[in-house]
C-alpha cells in the first residue's frame, strides 16, 4: 500500500503531531518486543541442549537487546531519556505483544524454538516493509537489524527441521505451535486504528497490519505443514478490517497495553538491580559523548 504522498521525513522536526504519534507508536512496537524477547531469551542461558545453542542463544538475546536500544534510541529524539523507555516506565505503557513475555514451558526447547521462529518470520516480513519507510531514521536502521535476523531465521529453522525429524519432537513442535500460535497474532493487532492507519497512509510502513499478517501466516504455514506440523487456520474478516475474529485471539493483546500477569512479573526482575540500588538515572560504562 503506497504512501499518501512522496513526503520524506529526515527527523522528528519535519513530523505534524500525527504523524509524530504514528512514528512513535511503530517504535515502541518495534523497541518493546525486541526488549522482552531479548530478556527471555536470557532464561536460556546454560540450559539449551548443547553447548552450541546455548552460544547461540546468548548471542541472538544480545543481537536483539541490540535492535531494541536502536529503536529505542531514535524515541529519544522525541525527548524521551532512557528512564522513561525502560527503567520507570509502567508496565501497562509498554507495547510489545503478549507472545514474547509469555514464560517458556519448562525445558520445552521446542517452545523457544517455536516462539523464535514465528517471531522471526514476522519481524523478517515487518523490516522488508520498512525497508522505503518515509522516516529516515527508520529506513537507515532496518538494514543493520535485517542482517542479524537473518541469522536469527535461519538458526530457528534449522532447528525446527531437527526437532521435526522423529514422532516425539515433532509431537513438542506441534504443542509449542497449538499454544504460542494465538500469541502470535498480537503481533499484528494495532496500538490504535487511527494511529495504524497514519502509519500506512504517510508511508511510514509499506504494508498494513492484515497484509502482513496474511504474508506471515502463509510463509508460517508452508514451512511447518512441509516437516508435518499443522497450523491453525484464520477466519479471515473483510479485508478492510484490521482484526481478526476475536474467537482466535487470547484474552490479552499487549499491543493496548493490557498484558497477562507474566509480564509484571518478568518487568521486576529486569528493573530489580536499579530499583534495589536506588537509581533514578540510567548508568553506563562509557558516556555517548566520551
Amino acid at each position: 500500500m503506497a504512501a499518501a504522498d512522496d513526503a520524506t521525513f529526515a527527523s522528528t522536526d519535519d513530523l505534524d503531531e500525527a504523524e509524530q504519534e504514528a512514528v512513535q507508536d511503530l517504535l515502541f512496537r518495534l523497541a518493546d518486543d525486541e526488549l522482552v524477547l531479548a530478556e527471555r531469551y536470557t532464561e536460556w542461558q546454560v540450559r539449551a541442549p548443547t553447548l552450541e545453542s546455548d552460544i547461540s542463544m546468548a548471542n541472538i538475546a544480545q543481537d536483539e537487546l541490540g535492535h531494541a536500544r536502536l529503536w529505542y534510541e531514535v524515541l529519544k529524539g522525541f525527548g524521551y531519556d532512557e528512564t522513561d523507555l525502560i527503567w520507570e516506565r509502567d508496565a501497562d505503557d509498554f507495547r510489545h505483544s503478549t507472545l514474547v513475555e509469555q514464560p517458556f514451558a519448562e525445558g520445552d526447547w521446542a517452545d523457544a524454538i517455536v516462539r523464535a521462529y514465528l517471531y522471526d518470520v514476522a519481524e523478517d516480513i515487518q523490516l522488508h516493509a520498512l525497508k522505503n519507510s518515509t522516516f529516515e531514521p527508520i529506513r537507515d536502521r532496518v538494514g543493520k537489524v535485517l542482517g542479524e535476523e537473518d541469522y536469527h531465521l535461519e538458526y530457528a529453522t534449522n532447528w525446527l527441521e531437527r526437532l521435526a525429524a522423529d514422532d516425539e519432537g515433532r509431537e513438542n513442535v506441534q504443542d509449542a505451535v497449538d499454544r504460542l500460535y494465538p500469541y502470535a497474532l498480537t503481533l499484528f493487532e494495532p496500538t490504535d486504528e487511527e494511529v495504524e492507519a497514519t502509519i500506512v497512509e504517510r508511508g511510514l510502513r509499506g504494508e498494513d497490519l492484515v497484509e502482513l499478517r496474511d504474508t506471515w501466516h502463509d510463509r508460517v504455514s508452508d514451512f511447518l505443514e512441509s516437516i508435518g506440523i499443522e497450523v491453525p487456520g484464520l477466519d479471515l474478516p473483510d479485508q478492510y478490517d484490521v482484526h481478526i475474529s476475536p474467537d482466535e485471539l487470547p484474552e490479552h493483546l499487549g499491543r493496548d497495553g493490557d498484558h497477562t500477569d507474566h509480564w509484571e512479573s518478568l518487568l521486576d526482575e529486569m528493573t530489580e538491580a536499579y530499583d534495589e540500588l536506588g537509581r533514578d538515572y540510567a548508568t553506563h560504562i562509557m558516556d555517548d559523548d566520551e
